[in-house]
């Protein structure tokens, strides 16, 4: 089983930044490629973005732009940049390997946006 533990979140004012990290208990993300997601209260966790093996990177329209993936193989992390933060970003984030369902999702950490 694959254990991988969000962190870096916290309360940030429109506008600001925040790095989220995701780090896994062995060397998995040159062997998967991995996604972010994030799930805001009442709503429908969603893919934020992603980043394959070779690294590169997709992202969900509300976030182009403004958030940015990338990872460190050796460290066994992954990063969240996040960029121009708006209130509609609140929300638990997580990081995930892409295309394994049955992979635990994690606590999640949660990023507030106030406005």
């Amino acid at each position: 089983q694959v254990q991988l533990v969000a962190s870096g979140g916290g309360l940030v004012q429109a506008g600001g930044s925040l790095r989220l990290s995701c780090a896994a208990s062995g060397s998995i993300f040159s062997r998967n490629s991995m996604g972010w997601y994030r799930q805001a209260p009442g709503k429908q966790r969603e893919l934020v973005g992603s980043i394959t093996r070779g690294g590169t990177t997709n992202y969900t329209d509300s976030v182009k732009g403004r958030f940015t993936i990338s990872k460190n193989n050796a460290q066994n992390t992954v990063y969240l940049q996040m960029n121009t933060l708006k209130p509609e970003d609140t929300a638990v984030y997580y990081c995930r390997r892409l295309n394994f369902p049955s992979d635990s999702w994690g606590q999640g950490t949660q990023v507030t946006v106030s406005s």
